[in-house]
């Protein structure tokens, strides 16, 4: 059975600032980090993107840990819509922003050697049948797609409970429609499973299985999608996570709890405490 590898999301330590998260996490004894372009950590859109992705590089290799990059800074894109614009936005000029910021993403990561590129569609606007917003999420997919086939870098679609793509049957249909590419992955959330999923976190881990290629776990409650602290919310974990070792996933199994960067150190601290029975570094220790 594979250890996991765990990591924890930078959207949960914006107070810090990148460096001092990256120091504390190889300090608490995770293997990686989920990396959020964001304005506050390696900003995308900012200037001399490639000397400040090299000096990324240069500090993750210094602590040892892996990267995942992640796409899901709420106003990395427009300071007034959160995750806007998105892959399925009713412009065409806001669509391309966001395939270009995810190609810009795929760039960064091949640069850092990262294990995934996430992302995820964006929610259905108004007034917007489902056929067509099928349509501009995969077309504007596209392009990315390629980018990452190029680099060599899986790019991991995300279900977000009230988006397009809201669960594990809809990243089944992008794939049909996209002629299921190679690079096309799946990054699975444990609480959305827990919030939205028909089946139970295991079930859906066993039969995601063959597609994973970033994980992100959290705590949860039915119904309400609300990141929560382990141990405040309804999962079992223990089941969850013997699913998830004996998949064989070797990626990174990313803490997520963008709403709690006020204590964001401390529950670092914590949740690698809870989750250090599983973790690889505890196996070599």
């Amino acid at each position: 059975m594979t250890r996991l590898n765990l990591g924890y999301g930078t959207n949960g330590l914006t107070d810090l600032r990148l460096p001092d998260a990256l120091a504390l996490l190889a300090d608490l004894g995770y293997d990686g980090v989920g990396l959020t372009l964001d304005h506050m950590h390696l900003d995308p859109l900012g200037p001399e993107l490639a000397a400040r992705t090299k000096e990324t590089a240069v500090l993750l290799g210094r602590h040892g840990l892996s990267v995942a990059v992640e796409t899901g800074g709420r106003y990395v894109l427009d300071p007034r819509r959160k995750h806007g614009p998105s892959l399925v936005d009713p412009e065409p000029e806001g669509r391309a922003a966001r395939t270009d910021l995810l190609v810009t993403a795929v760039r960064i990561a091949a640069d850092l050697g990262a294990t995934a590129v996430h992302c995820f569609s964006g929610n259905t606007p108004p007034g917007t049948d489902p056929a067509t917003a099928w349509r501009r999420l995969a077309d504007s997919l596209t392009p990315v797609l390629a980018a990452a086939e190029a680099a060599g870098v899986p790019l991991a679609v995300e279900p977000e409970p009230g988006h397009l793509l809201a669960t594990l049957d809809d990243f089944h249909h992008l794939r049909a429609l996209l002629g299921d590419p190679e690079p096309l992955g799946l990054t699975l959330d444990i609480g959305h499973c827990q919030c939205l999923e028909e089946r139970t976190p295991a079930a859906c881990v066993r039969d995601a299985g063959p597609w994973l290629r970033h994980v992100q776990i959290e705590d949860m409650r039915r119904g309400v999608h609300d990141h929560l602290p382990f141990g405040e919310g309804e999962i079992d974990f223990p089941p969850v996570l013997e699913a998830l070792a004996a998949t064989g996933y070797q990626g990174l199994t990313v803490v997520e709890l963008p709403r709690h960067s006020h204590a964001g150190p401390e529950l670092a601290r914590s949740s690698m405490e809870f989750l250090r029975p599983w973790s690889g570094k505890a196996e070599a220790c």
